[in-house]
């Protein structure tokens, strides 16, 4: 007898509709979410140190560079301090997205979810909405530090929240940045020290600490014209008063060009072999 082979019958399956789709990666995303806030309340000790580092950066500026840097602005140097300091304690708690990913690739979680039922973009959007409550904690704390120390909104109190709004979706959109640096190195030495190299300058060599002005004029044109800048100045302005209009359409295509450019980029990284 001759045994014949089964021929085999391909099976379509039907894909879900896109609005079920939607919930799925939703729910998928907010469980890795929650999987992140678990991670944290955990080890208490990471919101702790997210949060003292900037607290300190309020507290040196203030009283020990503070009588050294003149500024031209309602309230003197800690209303100018602020809206920089909150920007960068914002931008710097990227480095807990980039070096996380890093973390969770280089241990094999981030192949593991690959092969879980679920939504690719899952793993990205469940990070970035945890980091981004990271940082509305964070920006809370500061506020209240600043105010503590001296620190007042002198332009109303929607002004005052637009400005914080501004700081969350600054930090954000430095978010991306880092969750595409964090999965292409794949190594969490060199995220942390990556992080270090490209965004110590642009937060430094900017409006957040000392005016423009008091830079060398090489040095002006690059400080003016970076998006750390022009986030700042924007925020200073809502927090001071001032004019808006110049530097709110720079700030927005800023942080969407940051989103648009490397959303995508990350995407991509995720998804190369390990």
């Amino acid at each position: 007898m001759t045994d014949r082979a089964t021929p085999l019958v391909p099976v379509t399956v039907d894909q879900p509709a896109w609005p079920l789709r939607l919930r799925f990666g939703v729910s998928d995303a907010l469980a890795l979410t929650w999987r992140d806030l678990l991670v944290w309340s955990r080890v208490p000790m990471f919101l702790v140190f997210s949060i003292v580092q900037p607290v300190m950066f309020v507290l040196l500026f203030r009283y020990v560079f503070g009588g050294a840097i003149p500024v031209r602005v309602p309230g003197g140097y800690v209303d100018y301090l602020m809206p920089g300091i909150i920007a960068q304690s914002a931008a710097f708690a990227s480095f807990g997205t980039a070096i996380s990913l890093a973390r969770e690739m280089q241990r094999g979680v981030i192949d593991r979810f690959r092969s879980m039922p679920m939504a690719r973009s899952a793993v990205l959007l469940g990070r970035l909405v945890a980091d981004t409550l990271r940082m509305i904690l964070t920006v809370l704390v500061i506020m209240i530090v600043g105010y503590a120390v001296g620190f007042r909104f002198q332009n109303g109190w929607v002004p005052a929240l637009v400005m914080m709004v501004t700081a969350v979706v600054f930090g954000l959109a430095v978010c991306t940045v880092s969750a595409f640096v964090g999965l292409a190195l794949r190594d969490e030495e060199s995220v942390g020290s990556f992080g270090l190299i490209w965004l110590f300058p642009l937060t430094f060599v900017s409006a957040a600490f000392v005016p423009v002005t008091s830079m060398p004029g090489w040095l002006q044109a690059f400080a003016t014209n970076q998006p750390v800048t022009i986030v700042i100045e924007e925020m200073r302005s809502l927090a001071l008063g001032g004019p808006l209009a110049l530097h709110a359409w720079q700030s927005a295509v800023w942080l969407v060009g940051l989103v648009v450019v490397f959303v995508p980029l990350a995407v991509r990284a995720y998804r190369r072999p390990s």
